[in-house]
């Protein structure tokens, strides 16, 4: 009886021990949100980026500006350390503004809505003109071979699907036409390629993004471009009235070799584990036509927001917190992969990073790449996140940027927002600070916050000692 008593009173003890803990994490978890809501930066932030800096492609000017930006903001934050890390990135320019036309022989010229891709080269000055042959993938190539595609302008017009729920599979459903398209397009003789834009929305508003020749020589590159979806549909119509129509278009854009620039690191040294380390971040370049508000000018400044949020509510942490803000992620994950490349090096032992790159809508939760068990653990954390409608906890990708740190044991997770707006913007000239809302931004930086906080609190060393002892 006496042993059952005991085993009694430990059992209450730890239950009151376990509510307690659940209370002081929830009161936390409030004043980080509190903060955001009521004192946070993070908008401001991104109107100083949005409308006094602008797009960041890799290599620009803008680029370099965000970088001395973003820099001083964190030095003004208090943190241990803020420095920046060189890093090679290519650089491409746009050049004037490109110009496309669809024109039947017996009809005027229908002027159309496009885009240069990242990394195209240029149309002959004079601009290209071609007869279209409409596909709907890469694999359709093989299907209608060279002696159909030869000399014509491959029009890739395989839309995002309309029925999945999850967007992002939408987009990853259709994005190796943008990417791959002119590589494989020129070894059937295309003379250049037209992509459909990757949105579910129906507007004037091409989307561009990055694409790649592979190991294409110089001499067979062609010109690449995306066409608005409006602009698609009208084309798809006509070619189906007239085959023999002709497509003309012209853009000067460049490439120039690589140039330096840089991530911009920030940290708060942990108190008890100085030398294990927890990565929060988002990329800070983007395309040129917008102002990179959603993609990815929010994960930015959600990030910065994390480490001021601690410092407000007077949270020291374990464990070392960085924020980084990565270059390069739209053509080339330089930034990324410097990150990682510098990170095992030094051998330094990073547990979980964090990652914002889908737009900064209201956030829905979290995908987590982690094992089994690591994901148990932070699946008991959901219920602190419930009175914040925050309920997606779900296996699955996390974040480019993050995902060379992956060596099996640094658990990597993505913030997931709504979706459902975010293809409209994507690499669009609609990318623009007015189309962030304050309130939704200063939610999904909280939500980090949180995350951030339970992860340091408890790590995850208890799993891993489990799994030992199991070995």
């Amino acid at each position: 009886m006496k042993k059952l008593i005991a085993l009694l009173i430990i059992l209450s003890a730890w239950v009151t021990q376990a509510q307690n803990q659940q209370q002081e994490d929830s009161l936390t978890i409030r004043k980080l949100y509190d903060l955001s809501l009521l004192q946070g930066q993070s908008y401001p932030w991104l109107e100083h980026l949005s409308n006094k800096i602008g797009g960041r492609l890799s290599g620009s000017l803008e680029a370099q500006r965000a970088v001395e930006y973003t820099k001083a903001e964190l030095e003004q934050l208090g943190l241990d350390r803020v420095w920046l890390q060189p890093v090679m990135v290519p650089k491409w320019t746009r050049g004037n503004p490109e110009y496309a036309y669809v024109q039947t022989q017996e009809g005027p010229s229908t002027v159309v809505n496009i885009l240069a891709l990242g990394g195209s080269v240029a149309t002959p000055e004079t601009g290209l003109r071609a007869k279209v042959i409409e596909v709907q993938g890469l694999e359709d190539l093989a299907r209608y071979g060279r002696p159909q595609i030869e000399g014509k302008i491959v029009f890739f017009n395989r839309p995002m699907r309309a029925d999945l729920i999850h967007t992002f599979s939408a987009y990853g459903g259709c994005v190796d036409q943008r990417y791959s398209g002119a590589a494989e397009a020129a070894k059937y003789g295309a003379a250049g390629v037209i992509v459909r834009s990757l949105s579910h929305k129906i507007d004037d508003h091409p989307h561009t993004g990055a694409m790649s020749y592979g190991d294409l020589p110089n001499n067979k590159r062609i010109p690449a471009a995306a066409i608005s979806t409006k602009d698609a549909d009208y084309l798809s119509g006509m070619l189906k009235l007239n085959k023999d129509l002709d497509f003309y278009y012209k853009m000067s854009c460049r490439n120039f070799e690589d140039v330096e620039s840089y991530n911009v690191i920030g940290e708060i040294k942990g108190t008890e584990r100085p030398d294990e380390y927890i990565v929060v971040g988002g990329h800070l370049d983007s395309w040129d036509v917008g102002d990179g508000a959603h993609d990815d000018g929010a994960g930015v400044v959600q990030s910065m927001e994390v480490l001021r949020l601690f410092r407000e509510a007077g949270i020291r942490p374990k464990r070392t917190i960085r924020v980084v803000l990565f270059m390069n992620e739209e053509n080339g994950l330089r930034g990324g992969n410097k990150y990682a490349e510098e990170a095992k090096m030094r051998k330094e032992n990073h547990i979980f990073a964090l990652e914002s790159d889908a737009g900064g809508f209201t956030p829905r939760g979290f995908s987590i790449d982690a094992r089994d068990s690591q994901h148990e653990k932070i699946q008991s954390w959901k219920p602190l996140f419930k009175p914040y409608l925050i309920h997606y906890f779900e296996k699955g990708g996390s974040g480019a940027d993050i995902s060379p740190l992956k060596n099996g044991s640094t658990v990597l997770a993505g913030l997931r927002p709504d979706s459902q707006r975010y293809f409209d913007h994507h690499h669009a000239a609609t990318d623009t600070f007015e189309a962030v809302n304050k309130r939704e931004l200063e939610l999904g930086a909280a939500t980090m916050a949180s995350f951030i906080y339970l992860v340091d609190k408890y790590g995850f060393d208890d799993i891993q000692n489990e799994e030992e002892i199991l070995k």
